[in-house]
């Protein structure tokens, strides 16, 4: 069946490159208004040329430093002001910091990921939380990693805010799951991404799927017709799976 979000309102951060950018230009694709977040203007310039050439949906630009707390803030107000609700949000933006021994790992190195991957996302929630509540059927997407499950060697700050994001996504879930609004998170799975690159410098990323692929994959996560809440969707596997205590 063909998504129709026709109407829809859809925030994605990180989304100048790699999986986030397909994931804009698919909810466009599907009828949905873009608010496309990220530092890079290039990027979201050219992913607003392909939305137009697409001539279905349509992009709003936001320039936006996720480290800039107070500019989240904002995006929340403006949004509120425009379109007086949010229907689609997806959380995609991270970084992945170092893969080094944790011992080794610079302050301001942790810092970073964590600032960018978990509180950011944390002050995102925080603001568009009301708006999603708004909606007819809110639809939020956590990007994570199967690093938070994993607890790989030399992965630690990039896995520890990959399980804390999971974690707030858990409870948002168990806070809203009386509610219209679904909320869960996306595990893409290894991917042709310039973050791949960064951690597997030695691996041949034509082995990879590439992240339109894994985009057209978690996208239908944003219908109105989603039941699921609280779940980790496996791109990889095409699934959901629950979470289950430690055994």
């Amino acid at each position: 069946m063909t998504l129709d979000l026709s109407g829809r309102v859809a925030v994605v951060t990180g989304a100048s490159r790699g999986i986030g950018y397909f994931i804009a230009k698919e909810l466009a694709a599907a009828g949905a208004h873009v608010i496309a977040v990220a530092r890079t203007v290039g990027g979201l310039e050219e992913l607003d040329d392909q939305i137009k050439a697409d001539g279905r949906g349509q992009a709003t630009l936001v320039p936006l430093d996720l480290t800039d707390m107070a500019g989240i803030d904002r995006l929340g107000g403006a949004i509120h002001e425009r379109w007086g609700k949010l229907d689609i949000l997806v959380a995609n933006a991270g970084v992945l910091g170092v893969i080094s021994p944790i011992g080794h790992v610079e302050a301001k190195t942790f810092e970073k990921v964590m600032t960018i991957n978990v509180t950011s996302t944390w002050r995102l929630i925080r603001s568009v939380d009301p708006l999603l509540r708004l909606s007819d059927a809110g639809r939020a997407i956590i990007l994570s990693s199967n690093a938070a499950h994993s607890a790989r060697a030399f992965w630690a700050p990039y896995a520890a805010s990959k399980a804390a994001v999971e974690t707030m996504m858990r409870s948002w879930a168990h806070e809203t799951e009386t509610l219209p609004l679904r909320v869960n998170a996306a595990d893409p799975g290894a991917t042709r991404t310039a973050m791949r690159a960064q951690a597997m410098p030695g691996e041949d990323p034509e082995t990879l799927p590439h992240p339109s692929e894994i985009a057209r994959r978690i996208v239908p996560l944003a219908s109105p017709e989603l039941k699921e809440t609280g779940l980790i969707f496996q791109a990889k596997h095409n699934r959901f799976v629950a979470y289950r205590p430690p055994e």
